[in-house]
Formats: C-alpha cells, structure tokens, sequence
C-alpha cells in the first residue's frame, strides 16, 4: 500500500531506485520489485522506460475500463523526470499481421520547469 501510495502521490514516474530512497528502510529492493510487478499485473500502475533505459512506474489513476496505456510519456533531457501526457494519445499503423501486446511511446525534450 505504502508503494501505491507512493506513486498515486507523484506527479512524475518514479524508477525502482527513487522508489527505495522514498521509502527508506521499510522494505528490501527484492520486495519492491515483486510488489512493483504485481501492480503492474494487476493493472494499477504501468512502466515507462525512459529514453536512458531507465524502467519507470506510474500510477494508473485516470485509465478508463478498457485499460490502456497508449498516451505519451515525456522525458526531461535535463532533470530526467517522466511525466504521463494524459490529454495526448499518438496513433499508429502497422502492417496487418502484426500484433500489438505492449505501447510505449516516449517523447524527450525539456519539461516547462528546465525549459
């Protein structure tokens, strides 16, 4: 609970690292991990690898029934944070015999507060 809270009360994604730091020595990185991956499993927060490869979490407070994660996410090149971009949803065509199980679609640059 102390992780989902964590994140719901985050306005950006926060990496496993920023995750342990914030809750001190409440539990070991392996319990973050496997709690981590049950939400994820669970639907209640969604990772977002950043553009240095760095695996991100976020809440999923505003995803409708259908569930989905296919709005942007935004990488701050300079203070590193990963904001969801909830208003803005990309599209996409591929080739028909493709089929889709993931979207991940990361946009870099600089966030209003480094701009």
């Amino acid at each position: 609970m102390k992780i989902l809270s964590l994140l719901s009360g985050s306005q950006v994604a926060l990496s496993h690292a920023e995750i342990q730091m914030s809750l001190a020595a409440l539990c070991d990185r392996v319990t973050i991990y496997r709690v981590l991956d049950r939400l994820v499993e669970e639907g209640a927060v969604h990772r977002i690898v950043n553009i240095d490869g760095v695996l991100k979490y976020a809440s999923c407070n505003d995803c409708s029934h259908t569930h989905h994660h296919d709005h942007i996410h935004f990488s701050c090149l300079k203070c590193k944070t990963v904001t969801c971009m909830k208003d803005v949803e990309p599209t996409f065509k591929l080739p028909k015999k493709y089929k889709v199980s993931e979207v991940n679609f990361t946009v870099s640059g600089l966030c209003p507060q480094c701009s």
